[in-house]
């Protein structure tokens, strides 16, 4: 018979200490790296498999104009990371977000802290007006954190992506604030 205990997605650790957030740095990499690795937290993203220490520094240490990068940390281990890439030209008034939380973590607030401290950026530093992203149609609790957060749905992209062996469908979401 199996528990809740028994399946990965349902297991959370007992109480977390507090939740840090700050920006990434190149000593990250190796955490970043391996939180990219686990099969939840790439489930949720555009990334393949086997993601290299290699590939996790060069995108930390060469980091894109008018971006914003950010790891939450609990008792000093990184348990999650979130970036916002603010648009250009016509669409600087846009940012695009993407975030993941680590497998043992995933409802423990991780996901809302990250988001809140990059939607403070976005409304109270950069005077973005407009927050996007994209969402896979399955993933129920981070379409439910993205609409705490004000997201709404504008529309659904068939066949966005190939993930484990099949097409699935996401949702565009944005945020505005006028």
């Amino acid at each position: 018979m199996n528990s809740d205990q028994d399946d990965p997605s349902k297991r959370r650790p007992g109480k977390i200490g507090p939740i840090e957030i700050r920006a990434t740095r190149p000593s990250d990499a190796e955490a970043i790296a391996a939180i990219a690795n686990l099969p939840g937290f790439r489930a949720g993203t555009l990334r393949l498999p086997f993601q290299s220490l290699e590939e996790t520094r060069e995108w930390l240490e060469k980091p894109a104009p008018n971006s914003v990068r950010l790891v939450a940390e609990v008792s000093g281990q990184v348990v999650g990371n979130a970036g916002m890439q603010r648009l250009a030209g016509r669409r600087i008034h846009t940012g695009n977000i993407g975030m993941g939380v680590h497998d043992d973590f995933a409802g423990c607030g991780i996901g809302s802290a990250l988001l809140g401290a990059l939607v403070d950026a976005a409304d109270n530093w950069l005077a973005i007006k407009r927050l996007e992203l994209t969402v896979y149609v399955d993933n129920a609790p981070a379409i439910r954190l993205y609409e705490k957060f004000g997201f709404e749905t504008e529309g659904r992209l068939r066949a966005f992506a190939f993930r484990n062996g099949e097409y699935v469908d996401a949702f565009t979401m944005a945020r505005l604030k006028f």
